[in-house]
């Protein structure tokens, strides 16, 4: 919190009703708490809100988790803390004098929980910056949008919708109907209202599907903008009696939906990753993180395939990565590397779904690259041929269920020590959970997108 923010003033200066004070759960949930004015003035300038541990606790159908350790931050319902970031900070307009701020999760001490996922990223920056760098990042968000209500959606229990913008899928088409371009330029003009740079939007690959491309900035900043901007295309869509889904697969008939991630690290006001005597080549540095990315790639699975449906992406020449490879300027890799100019090489991973916790599939993403860099990790050949359909044992594949996926990180020693044996003991409890109430309360393996895959991802995640 800095010591120069004045709460006070803040709340007078935009004549704010409310403050909502929001962060993400493990699931990736938008969650938090709505405050009036006073209570925001005097948490933001003590120790923040209070919050029940249970967040943690229950999953996303409301249904306490058990089976694993709880560790030593959690309590009988203890009470934890939202801990506002005041350069966070913004004035919502989807509601009159709305204010909204993200959040750190801490115990009572002021010190971050190992469960925070945004404190988690926040951490792998710090370990960079030990290490001399900085990072450039940018997020692709991909969503789906359909012509149906919010409250029409869940009455067709998430099916039958009608996509926005026609009936055929193809990729960058410009002669969508209007009411597809009218629903995007409102999202890109509540964009503007909330400060967040956005550089482009475009058609996707399936029928009512986009992707928005939000500026460079930061790596938290990244992230943040990230969460923002899909509360902004959900709202919207809310406002416009439309639907938006950032399910990784929300039909068996269309293609999935991801978050890729654009990173360039910088040393002494240098892009790292940029190779001054050949530009067309990785640098060592660039060669050793992608070497560290594609090490710890099936350990780091689950925090980019996070739910049951994460894997029904992983479809052979559907779009998303199926292989533990890279490839310079090679799409169908796990890892392209873009190597051009000083300004624009730079990494960029392909592996994360669309329904991620983005905070952690981040943190996990930079986790094995600080490792590379750490240990000069050879990432092996480079693939440069379409890494999708090769031969049986060409190439290490991607794990294919989050079962076989949380095995893994279980298994894994490597991982665990940079981003905390207490976060990821605990999230793999968490997977396994999830894989359990599939299995046990409804979840059908064999059906292409079940009915308990659209009532807990659809609307939420």
């Amino acid at each position: 919190m800095s010591d120069n923010f004045d709460a006070t003033a803040w709340v007078d200066q935009h004549s704010i009703r409310t403050v909502r004070a929001e962060t993400l759960s493990l699931d990736g949930v938008l969650i938090g708490k709505h405050l009036a004015p006073k209570k925001f003035i005097s948490g933001a300038h003590g120790g923040g809100f209070s919050f029940a541990d249970i967040v943690f606790g229950v999953d996303m159908a409301n249904i306490p988790q058990l089976g694993f350790d709880f560790g030593d931050w959690r309590g009988e319902l203890r009470d934890i803390q939202l801990r506002p970031d005041p350069s966070t900070l913004v004035v919502d307009p989807s509601l009159e004098g709305l204010g909204s701020v993200l959040c750190d999760i801490t115990d009572q001490n002021g010190v971050p929980l190992p469960v925070c996922s945004r404190s988690t990223l926040k951490r792998m920056v710090e370990e960079l910056a030990a290490r001399g760098y900085t990072g450039k990042a940018a997020i692709e968000i991909e969503a789906t949008v359909f012509e149906e209500s919010i409250e029409q959606a869940r009455a067709q229990g998430f099916k039958n919708l009608h996509p926005l913008g026609g009936s055929s899928g193809a990729v960058y088409v410009l002669s969508r109907s209007r009411d597809f371009t009218e629903y995007m330029d409102a999202v890109a003009r509540r964009l503007d209202e909330l400060g967040i740079p956005w550089e482009g939007w475009a058609d996707e690959s399936s029928i009512g599907q986009i992707e928005f491309n939000i500026s460079p900035t930061d790596i938290v900043t990244a992230a943040d903008l990230y969460v923002r901007t899909r509360q902004a295309m959900r709202t919207v869509a809310y406002e416009l009696g439309r639907t938006v889904t950032f399910m990784a697969r929300w039909a068996p008939d269309q293609y999935g939906q991801g978050s890729h991630i654009n990173l360039s690290l910088e040393r002494d006001g240098v892009n790292a990753f940029h190779n001054p005597d050949n530009p067309h080549r990785p640098s060592q540095a660039m060669t050793d993180f992608i070497g560290g990315v594609l090490e710890t790639l099936p350990a780091a699975t689950t925090f980019q395939f996070p739910t049951i449906n994460s894997y029904k992406r992983l479809v052979e020449l559907d779009g998303p990565p199926t292989t533990i490879t890279w490839g310079v300027e090679n799409k169908s890799t796990a890892v392209r590397a873009i190597c051009r100019d000083a300004k624009q090489t730079r990494v960029e991973y392909r592996v994360p779904s669309a329904d991620v916790n983005i905070y952690l599939a981040f943190a996990a993403f930079l986790a094995g690259g600080i490792i590379g860099l750490d240990q000069h990790i050879d990432p092996g050949p480079e693939c440069d041929v379409m890494a999708w359909g090769l031969p049986a044992g060409t190439v290490p594949k991607i794990p294919t269920s989050l079962s076989a996926a949380t095995d893994i990180l279980v298994a894994d020693t490597l991982l665990s020590k940079v981003l905390g044996a207490d976060l990821v003991d605990y999230w793999a409890g968490t997977r396994r959970w999830e894989w359990l109430q599939f299995h046990t309360t409804g979840g059908d393996p064999d059906a292409g997108i079940s009915d308990w895959e659209l009532q807990r991802y659809f609307e939420h995640i």
